[in-house]
């Protein structure tokens, strides 16, 4: 629970925005850079590691396009919006709520019932999954780039 800031908060605004700021400018160089790959130029030096790099980078681009996703879903709601929204998806067997708090990671709205019981809300279920699964899945493009762009130095060098 966030006693600092009372049982009852959910997501800062004052986090929530620069996030969603740098998320939103993060997004926008990934796109800019991966466009820039399908030009005649680069298709011509494409190379396999080259190519797992960018594959790596549309899982990052699709991981982030989640995540901004889901914080617009709480964006442009007060606290009192995300309370009533409690309220309005309590599931039964929940006494009452005792509070709400925002995670940002995991991404969630959190309402605290009386009972121990938490249920999530206003954030669609979908989205830390999705990132659970992409964010490995680039690593793994990721080190497979390495890899491969060690493997061609390394050979490059035998050769030279």
């Amino acid at each position: 629970m966030n006693t600092a800031a009372g049982p009852w908060h959910g997501h800062s605004f004052s986090v929530l925005l620069p996030i969603m700021l740098a998320g939103t400018a993060a997004l926008l160089a990934i796109a800019l850079y991966l466009c820039s790959r399908f030009t005649r130029q680069a298709r011509l030096r494409r190379t396999p590691f080259a190519v797992w790099r960018d594959v790596s980078l549309v899982t990052v681009a699709a991981a982030l396009a989640l995540y901004l996703w889901g914080c617009l879903h709480v964006f442009f709601l007060d606290d009192q919006d995300q309370s009533e929204e409690c309220e309005l998806q309590r599931p039964g067997g929940i006494p009452r709520l005792v509070g709400l708090r925002g995670d940002f990671i995991p991404l969630r709205l959190v309402c605290e019932a009386s009972n121990g019981r938490d249920y999530s809300v206003i954030i669609p279920g979908c989205i830390n999954p999705a990132i659970a699964v992409l964010l490995p899945l680039a690593l793994v493009c990721a080190l497979t780039s390495a890899f491969l762009h060690h493997k061609q130095r390394t050979r490059t060098r035998e050769k030279g």
